[in-house]
């Protein structure tokens, strides 16, 4: 039995990352257009943060795969729609929440403090974690490519 080099276990725990990150773009994508996630202009942010996420995760796919040496720029832009995933998460949480809270007082006025926040968080419309999903595919993105040195080549991997 031949043992990989540390280079060689990075390089295919990177592919592997980037194909779980591509997957779950692509999914949770596919599942906001298929729920309507497009009544107002706040509902086409995850959209548009999805879209560029895909295109540099495609990108960043082709540099890892093709073990070639990711420039500087190509690595800063992956970085950059990964944060902004991470941004668009907490944002869409925060909205999600608010609308929730909105909702759950209009039925019952009376709600306040921890119920109000337990029945908000247990909503399942709008869902309130939900957008966690964006953030979490942001980390897994991060991960990706982290210490992803520019000048490295994974040779035989």
């Amino acid at each position: 039995m031949s043992q990989r080099s540390p280079v060689a276990t990075l390089a295919t725990l990177r592919r592997l990352l980037l194909a779980l990150l591509l997957f779950g773009l692509v999914g949770t994508g596919t599942e906001l257009i298929l729920t309507g996630h497009d009544e107002d202009v706040w509902q086409f942010i995850p959209l548009i943060v999805l879209g560029m996420s895909l295109v540099a995760g495609f990108v960043m796919s082709v540099v890892i795969t093709r073990r070639l040496a990711a420039s500087t720029i190509a690595i800063r832009i992956f970085q950059a729609t990964m944060v902004l995933l991470i941004l668009s998460g907490g944002l869409g949480s925060l909205l999600h929440y608010q609308a929730s809270v909105e909702f759950k007082r209009e039925m019952d006025p009376s709600l306040n403090g921890f119920a109000l926040f337990s029945s908000v968080i247990q909503s399942k419309a709008p869902p309130t974690l939900a957008p966690g999903t964006l953030a979490l595919l942001g980390l897994l993105g991060l991960a990706c490519v982290f210490r992803l040195d520019i000048h490295d080549r994974s040779p035989n991997s």
